[in-house]
């Protein structure tokens, strides 16, 4: 099974950008569809973004939508998760995880590999 790892977290003003990369395990991901994924304290995990693992059609959740930007790196074993204006609010832990199939989802039971996350913490 692919392993996932996250890495870019850290403590930022609001209004600062901050990168996110998932890198995975295996020299690809399997084909299905990686997304990124948050949660921050007493709150349900919730969906930020997500691209097929061949690197196209990247969607996102509209409380990101024009402030975040999801990429797949040339090597194609890794995703990043670049994020700009970024808000008090998009305080959380931010995972990474891999759907296996081409079905676009924003459904976490659908994600069946995952990340151990990064902390992102954004100060007023």
């Amino acid at each position: 099974q692919v392993q996932l790892a996250e890495s870019g977290g850290g403590l930022v003003q609001a209004g600062d950008s901050l990168k996110l990369s998932c890198a995975a395990s295996s020299d690809r991901f399997v084909v299905g569809q990686v997304g990124w994924f948050r949660q921050a304290p007493g709150k349900e995990r919730e969906f930020v973004a997500a691209i097929s693992s061949a690197g196209y059609n990247p969607y996102y959740a509209d409380s990101v939508k024009g402030r975040f930007t999801i990429s797949m790196a040339s090597a194609m074993n890794t995703v990043h998760l670049l994020m700009n204006n970024l808000k008090p609010e998009d305080t959380a832990v931010y995972y990474c995880a891999l759907a296996r199939g081409s079905a676009y989802t924003r459904h976490k039971v659908d994600f069946g590999s995952w990340g151990q996350g990064t902390q992102v913490t954004i100060a007023s």
